[in-house]
């Protein structure tokens, strides 16, 4: 059967399967009772450091919360379908029918018939040739596919959901289905397969080791590791970009960029970072980072490096980052300068506190920011996509219970909501690649940034949480601060609004309906890529695209259509809309200037603080 057709009694032949067998035969039978007897000695070490701080009360798991909500948004869906036995029976039918045309479909194949093609589908967790080469492993394949879509599609069609319900289950399917895919289990991966039979097991050795030493490290709770956490070190080889910490208060550093231009533009940069992650994804090294290119640029760059709070930091709510954070930088940068205007750049969440901190500016008539640019930002929650899923009034109740006995929110439970969001490429490929074939993860400079998560402030998290997700009070104008009920419409200063076109985090649908809720101008400015990849495209190196149009009315879809793409990165277009507004030089300064005095070098201690 290795001709595409010949003929034979009369009928086509097709190419069928052609697997060789050879790497699936057990050969030492020896050595692999060793290897599964000594991968579960390092299982059970695992299991050991897992229990041994629930023992002893380090622990209080809330694994229930979070499968209670599954079970309960599930059986909503169930009950619908249950609860008419015709429409029961369709559904199943539907799905028989599906199987049945997968065997029949397999046998043809068998038989060296050319039968009817299935759906083209381009899925990475199943790229080894014998997922389709091999029958058995062809057959797990397409039932898997099939069995997904058709939960989804019960999801879909389920009537009487409220949105967030249905959103709900849709995600919670979602995530069920990337669990049990076959490439998660030694026996239904051809590729894990093969390689157990040729190392008689010593991957699944190496895996279970692995195994115990992150749940070590995670101080009980499973820390996967995506890259290998040696290599990088910051402060030498990331956050590179020479620099002072000029001023710092309990919740941030104020760092001061030193110039490499003679002159500098008249306005000075402040630049704030989101807090759930630390600010050097824009300065992860020279080649890639934002903050030097900027410097190159003739930028006087200041950046806010917010603290890793711990629980003396419980009360420090949106007004105190506001506060603390912006005005406190604003403060900083006049001193060290002598200038009020500023140019500024808020980067996710940092921009979300920056759009509502000029809300609360232009109720009290401060005037000092003059422009404003958002990276992935979101002002209006409506489609804020999956991370909804976690908030509802019940699921908030929870984690604020939870805080409040801390004070603050630990990094790795964020972590985990946004790999979530992405599970089938940032987790569970991890878990096969680790524990499975026992492999070392590459180093990787982004997915090290990445891992150095940071804990969120009790009041702050909170705030955030139930005036955006829940509550969508920015736009609804109805947020206070500062004792003040702020509204977007009073933000009139030009705003350069940035969304990239794949982010899973902040979708550009709903950075586009955001953009139509400030009282000034704003360019809304698509790029390519995602959430990381698309704000951090350095120039040079000539990746992606990125999209200008007219104003942004409408919906987003229409406005793309009709919007101009440019190749490259969006990096010079954004400064010369900085120039347009202001193109004013100076000569270079120097951090501090004449009134304050360094405290050490950049990129600082807060941001070396890891949990």
């Amino acid at each position: 059967m290795t001709d595409s057709k010949q003929e034979n009694g009369g009928k086509t032949k097709s190419p069928g399967f052609e697997p060789n067998l050879d790497p699936y035969v057990l050969k030492d039978p020896e050595a692999m009772a060793v290897n599964i007897a000594r991968a579960l000695e390092n299982l059970g070490k695992a299991a050991s450091v897992w229990l041994a701080p629930r023992k002893s009360g380090e622990i209080n798991d809330r694994l229930a919360a979070p499968m209670t909500d599954m079970v309960k948004t599930l059986s909503k869906v169930t009950e619908y379908w249950m609860s008419d036995p015709r429409r029961t029976f369709e559904a199943q039918t539907q799905l028989m029918s599906s199987y049945f045309a997968v065997w029949m479909r397999s046998m043809q194949r068998l038989q060296g018939e050319a039968g009817e093609p299935e759906p083209e589908r381009k899925d990475k967790r199943f790229s080894d040739a014998d997922w389709q080469k091999n029958p058995f492993f062809d057959f797990l394949r397409q039932v898997y596919f099939i069995t997904a879509d058709w939960a989804e599609k019960i999801v879909a069609q389920t009537e009487g959901l409220d949105e967030h319900t249905r959103h709900k289950a849709s995600f919670y399917v979602k995530q069920i289905t990337a669990a049990l895919s076959p490439s998660n289990f030694v026996a239904t991966n051809p590729q894990l397969y093969r390689e157990t039979i040729a190392t008689s097991g010593e991957n699944l050795v190496r895996g279970m080791k692995m195994l115990a030493e992150d749940i070590a490290a995670g101080g009980g709770d499973l820390k996967l590791r995506q890259t290998d956490m040696t290599k990088f070190a910051v402060g030498r080889d990331m956050a590179l970009t020479p620099g002072k910490v000029i001023a710092q208060n309990d919740i941030c550093q104020i760092i001061q960029y030193e110039s490499s231009t003679d002159t500098v533009l008249k306005r000075p940069l402040l630049i704030c970072p989101p807090w759930i992650n630390k600010f050097y994804i824009l300065d992860l090294n020279p080649q890639k980072s934002f903050i030097k290119w900027c410097v190159d640029q003739g930028h006087t760059v200041f950046v806010i490096s917010w603290v890793n709070p711990d629980a003396r930091h419980a009360g420090k709510d949106w007004t105190a980052y506001a506060r603390e954070g912006i005005d406190f930088a604003l403060e900083t940068i006049e001193k060290a300068t002598d200038e009020k205007d500023v140019n500024s750049v808020g980067y996710c969440v940092g921009g979300t506190l920056l759009a509502a901190t000029l809300a609360l500016h232009a109720k009290e008539k401060n005037k000092r920011i003059k422009t404003a640019t958002l990276f992935t930002t979101q002002v209006d929650f409506t489609h804020a996509g999956d991370l909804k899923v976690f908030v509802d009034e019940e699921q908030l109740q929870a984690l604020e219970e939870h805080m409040q006995a801390t004070g603050y929110l630990d990094g790795s439970k964020m972590a985990t909501a946004f790999n979530m969001l992405r599970a089938s490429e940032l987790i569970w490929p991890y878990f096969v690649n680790n524990y499975l074939k026992g492999e070392m993860p590459m180093p990787f400079d982004l997915l090290f940034w990445n891992a150095d998560s940071t804990r969120m402030a009790a009041a702050n998290h909170a705030f955030y949480l139930r005036n955006c997700y829940l509550r969508n009070a920015l736009t609804a104008g109805e947020m206070m601060l500062g004792g003040k009920t702020v509204s977007l419409k009073d933000v009139k200063i030009p705003v350069y609004n940035l969304a990239t076109r794949e982010d899973h985090i902040a979708p550009a649908n709903s950075v586009f309906l955001g953009s139509q809720f400030f009282g000034g101008k704003v360019d809304f400015v698509l790029a390519g890529s995602g959430h990381i990849a698309g704000v951090v495209n350095p120039p040079d190196k000539k990746k992606y695209q990125f999209w200008t149009g007219g104003p942004t009315r409408g919906d987003y879809d229409t406005w793309l259509a009709k919007a101009e793409e440019n190749p490259g990165s969006w990096w010079p277009h954004w400064h010369a809309w900085i120039e347009a507004k202001d193109a004013e030089r100076v000569p270079a300064r120097k951090p501090g200037g004449t009134a304050l005095n360094a405290i050490e070098e950049a990129p600082g201690s807060y941001v070396m603080e890891r949990t």
